[in-house]
């Protein structure tokens, strides 16, 4: 018997799956494109614009090799103080007490070897030493005794400027023990024209990115920023991270007190307050760069380098004493009107709901 053949059944082409539908949606172009949007990296876009505008405004001494090294040799301590609030706010803590650490760190170091006679090293342990108490009676006010860290942090830099007006009677001191080496080195050494600080800076910058990106500790961090509720209920030790944060802050911003105080050659007793609405604007600026609505070391370190390349250019431009202050204010402004309620939450967690979101968070967070 021969069997006759079967017309095949027609059937619809099966519709794309939701794995390949995101393929499709995540082709290479579309992801160049997202990397390169406004959204993503707005501050760069308005770096450029700025430095076009002042290279058509001072074109005789802004768009020279020399302002690109003094935009980065002048912003290096600022950026070391912005990534040292990195870590708090990514918890969601408040440390205000970093330009007082700063201060307190470039005069003891000056007091200790001026003074006391001690030597670079001793000096700087000791300095460090103060920053890390520092850190520890932030973290004991804030987590244990349950302050909250904007009112507690505030309070204790009224503290620690009551020490720093007690060492030094609110007048820098000096000595040539500071611009001899290899203290004057720590700041002064270069190459090419880049100075050390700069170098300080990148590396920061690259362990706190690596922390918070690619660690469990980075994710937990972010976790207890967007909900500490959650996250303790997901047997994150939230306590033990916003007091590491503390530290970890008060450390970083001291060490840029002993930086700046290399750098100039003396302690100064007010060497911090300068940088403390720099460095929350460059961190909000930040949060809305690279991974908006994430408080990041890459986008702080963008926000830094645009917030310095607009007052240089000020500076070169004007002699207005207002121009720095009025720029740094209106890019915080515009910072925190840009990030809205992302800062809190990014906007792809907050579209997310249902169980699946749910049980992917907890992963993460216990990962």
């Amino acid at each position: 018997m021969t069997s006759t053949p079967t017309r095949a059944a027609k059937f619809p082409p099966p519709a794309p799956s939701e794995s390949s539908a995101v393929s499709l949606r995540g082709t290479p172009v579309r992801r160049a494109a997202a990397a390169l949007s406004f959204r993503n990296i707005g501050a760069v876009y308005v770096w450029l614009l700025i430095v076009v505008l002042f290279s058509v405004w001072a074109p005789d001494t802004f768009p020279t090799a020399v302002t690109v090294k003094q935009v980065l040799n002048g912003n290096a301590v600022a950026g070391l103080v912005a990534l040292s609030v990195v870590p708090p706010l990514a918890a969601r803590v408040f440390d205000l007490s970093i330009a007082y650490t700063m201060s307190l760190t470039s005069v003891l170091t000056a007091h200790f070897m001026v003074s006391a006679g001690l030597g670079p090293g001793a000096a700087f342990a000791l300095a460090m030493t103060a920053a890390l108490l520092i850190g520890v009676v932030n973290g004991i006010v804030v987590v244990a005794l349950r302050v909250d860290s904007f009112i507690a942090t505030l309070a204790t830099g009224a503290l620690i400027q009551s020490l720093i007006t007690m060492v030094t009677d609110d007048s820098s001191i000096t000595g040539v023990q500071l611009l001899a080496e290899p203290f004057a080195n720590i700041a002064q050494l270069d190459a090419g024209g880049i100075t050390l600080p700069v170098l300080y800076l990148l590396l920061a910058a690259l362990a706190i990115w690596f922390v918070l990106e690619h660690t469990a500790t980075g994710r937990r961090l972010y976790a207890t920023g967007f909900n500490a509720d959650a996250a303790r209920l997901q047997g994150v030790r939230t306590d033990r991270l916003r007091f590491g944060t503390l530290v970890a802050s008060a450390l970083l911003s001291g060490f840029a007190g002993v930086v700046f105080a290399s750098s100039v050659g003396s302690g100064s007793p007010t060497a911090g307050t300068p940088y403390l609405l720099s460095a929350y604007a460059a961190a909000f600026v930040g949060a809305t760069q690279l991974r908006a609505g994430r408080f990041n070391a890459w986008g702080t370190v963008l926000a830094v380098l645009l917030l310095g390349t607009g007052i240089t250019g000020l500076g070169l431009a004007t002699s207005a004493q207002w121009a720095a202050s009025l720029f740094t204010g209106s890019v915080l402004i515009v910072a925190l009107v840009l990030t809205g309620g992302r800062i809190a939450l990014p906007a792809v967690l907050r579209r997310r709901t249902g169980t699946r979101s749910e049980t992917t968070t907890s992963k993460e967070v216990r990962g």
